[in-house]
């Protein structure tokens, strides 16, 4: 039996057919033909019997017929609003008014947030006359907080019949229930409309006050121009600025507002709606990207440039106090670098324009507080800090704040040469020193602190003290800048007139370095001693600086001849050099001497090979000396002899 039941409910298809033949027919069909085909075999509709009616019971019984089939209708589930408004209709038809009114309270019960439902209803009611009734639907119909249509549709149905305080009533509770711009504005222009001034503006007052930030443009703008109608131009001018204040980047507002100084206010008006403007601007800068410290630069001279004009010095402080309070996330100098100076320009503002010393004081000390100096410092803070002292006449404050930055800061150096110059130029020659020694302790690598300290002391006529900072400085294993460091030593022995001393200078520099140039300084060290006297003595005199330079050119060849020789362009250089030498003593000068040392100068050209394996060929200057091409000579030769011996030989043998 169950098989059977089975094959009873199983439903069998058709074996699809298959095409054999796909190629296309030869007569294609297109979709309009199909469509056209289709309507003109269409069968006309199905209508029912028309029906006469002929007494009362076969009308009651047509109309209980009809009612039934309403009323399953609107039992189906799926949307059914327009069965409702036809139930409603055939009652009304049939003036059944109390059943359409039933319908119509069904209707608006059972679906009470479709609006078309109520609007029915209430219009059924106010075209029957049943004022109070529709008022009553309305109200119903409030109950539910319907959109801004379905208040105004109340509202304008009380103006209709002069209810002016109640369409009043109604737009209290509409702002309540809607608490938007437009709902104010509207229900301000309602008692503008009736010359209820002061009620219009208690109404955007307390729109101003309910409602927060978004979208209170329009409202600003409106009321403005409620108070420029009611010809309070400075109401309106308030109003501009305390909506620009609120609302910030408003458009609409701000072109607006520059209208309406253009027509009322002066030239300071409109650059007062200017700088607003550009407030505003700065404003969403630094609110979108707080740590864009050049937005805040540009805003802090907006407002100091306000502030010089209007006197509103509170207003750039509090700029300032904002923009030093975003702190860059990490401890890094190049974060910081910009941040740095918005401290500076507080610091300046409070002690210059401000003229507050104590708040300066506390920018500058809030600041050295906040800067890392374990990771790094900034030494002009510290400066600007101690000068400001200065100017306050307040020198242990200085000598502690630059005390502090020697013990604190990474990088001393500024601060070290900054707090020498104040103390020399308070004539405190010993506080110099000890400055001099702990910046030699911190580092006696650099040669510039050496060399101020020596001249230091070379300014106070301390010549044994400059020469023994110099022998000490020369002594140190390492140096940054020997050369300069040595140089002034060798020109303090020169200008001191010590000539064996600066001999001596000069041997030891060349037991640590034989550099070309060094021996070209003292060979002209030597030459430079020889008097200008013509005298016979003087003559003697120059013959000796002249054997001594020569010396000196003589020893400078020998190193580079034999000890490296690979230095070429040195060596043509030192040659140079003498010859030079020579040529400047005149009568006394021998060029013989140097001449025929000079090398002949050859251009030759070298393979270069690059990283990609190209091969480029550069051209150099080699050098060839006398004595290399008396020994090129000689191999030419020998190779000659030899030539010339294999050919004797060989004629021989035959």
């Amino acid at each position: 039996m169950a098989s059977f039941a089975k094959d009873i409910t199983q439903v069998k298809l058709p074996r699809p057919t298959r095409v054999k033949n796909k190629t296309p027919a030869p007569l294609q069909i297109t979709a309009e033909q199909l469509l056209r085909e289709a309507r003109e075999r269409q069968e006309s509709h199905i209508l029912p019997p028309q029906q006469n009616i002929t007494d009362s019971t076969e009308l009651s019984d047509y109309r209980l017929r009809l009612r039934k089939d309403f009323e399953d209708r609107i039992r189906r589930p799926g949307p059914y609003t327009q069965v409702w408004i036809n139930y409603a209709q055939f009652e009304m038809r049939n003036k059944f008014v109390n059943s359409a009114r039933n319908v119509w309270d069904r209707a608006v019960t059972v679906l009470p947030r479709v609006d078309q439902l109520w609007y029915k209803y209430i219009h059924m009611e106010e075209m029957l006359g049943n004022i109070s009734g529709a008022r009553e639907v309305f109200e119903r119909w409030m109950k539910w907080s319907p959109d801004q249509e379905g208040w105004l549709s109340f509202i304008n149905f009380e103006l209709r019949y002069q209810e002016t305080a109640r369409a009043r009533d109604v737009y209290e509770r509409f702002v309540l229930c809607h608490p938007k711009p437009s709902s104010y504005i509207q229900y301000a222009k309602f008692e503008v409309k009736g010359g209820e001034v002061a009620r219009a503006r208690d109404v955007y007052e307390r729109a101003v006050k309910n409602l927060g930030d978004d979208d209170e443009e329009n409202l600003f703008v409106a009321f403005a121009e409620f108070e420029e109608r009611c010809k309070e131009v400075e109401r309106a001018r308030v109003i501009y600025k305390f909506g620009l204040d609120r609302v910030g980047r408003g458009e609409e507002l701000y072109r607006k507002f520059v209208a309406f100084e253009k027509q009322y206010g002066d030239k300071e008006g409109i650059d007062d709606v200017i700088v607003t403007r550009r407030r505003f601007e700065y404003d969403e800068q630094v609110r979108k990207s707080p740590l864009n410290y050049d937005a805040w630069f540009d805003y802090v001279r907006l407002e100091e440039e306000v502030a010089s004009s209007v006197g509103d010095k509170e207003r750039v402080i509090e700029v300032y106090e904002r923009a030093i309070a975003n702190v860059p996330p990490a401890n890094e100098k190049r974060y910081w670098r910009r941040y740095i100076y918005l401290w500076i320009k507080y610091a300046l503002y409070e002690e210059i324009e401000a003229e507050d010393v104590e708040r300066a004081r506390q920018v500058y000390r809030e600041c050295l507080k906040l800067v890392p100096h374990a990771s790094f410092s900034f030494a002009k803070i510290w400066l600007l800090a101690a000068q400001f002292e200065i100017r306050q006449l307040n020198l242990k404050g200085c000598r502690k704040i630059l005390g502090n930055g020697i013990g604190k800061a990474t990088n001393k150096d500024k601060i070290f040469k900054k707090y020498i110059e104040i103390e020399l130029e308070l004539g405190e020659i010993d506080r110099c020193r000890r400055l001099y020694e702990k910046y030699l302790v911190w580092s006696p690598e650099k040669c510039y602190v050496w060399r101020k300290y020596a001249e230091f002391e070379i300014s106070l006529e301390e010549t044994e003290r400059a020469r023994g900072i110099f022998e000490l400085a020369v002594s140190q294993t390492t140096l940054d800048l020997p050369e300069v460091l040595w140089k002034g030593y060798i020109d303090f022995e020169m200008s001191q007139g010590e000539v064996e001393r600066t001999r001596a200078l000069y041997e030891r520099l060349l037991e640590r370095t034989k550099h070309y140039k060094v021996w070209v300084s003292f060979a002209k060290f030597e030459a430079g001693e020889q008097d200008e006297d013509e005298e016979e003595d003087g003559i003697e005199r120059k013959q000796e600086c002249i054997r001594r330079t020569r010396a000196v050119f003589d020893r400078a060849y020998v190193y580079y001849k034999e000890v490296i020789p690979e230095m070429k362009e040195e060596r043509s250089t030192l040659l140079e050099e003498w010859l030079n030498m020579e040529m400047s003593f005149g009568m006394l000068g021998d060029v013989s001497i140097v001449e025929s040392k000079l090398p002949k100068k050859l251009k030759k050209r070298k393979a270069i090979t690059g990283e990609d394996g190209s091969v480029e060929y550069v051209e150099y200057t080699d050098y060839l000396f006398p004595e290399e091409l008396k020994a090129s000579n000689l191999k030419i030769l020998e190779a000659a002899i030899r030539w010339k011996k294999q050919k004797v030989d060989a004629f021989c043998n035959v």
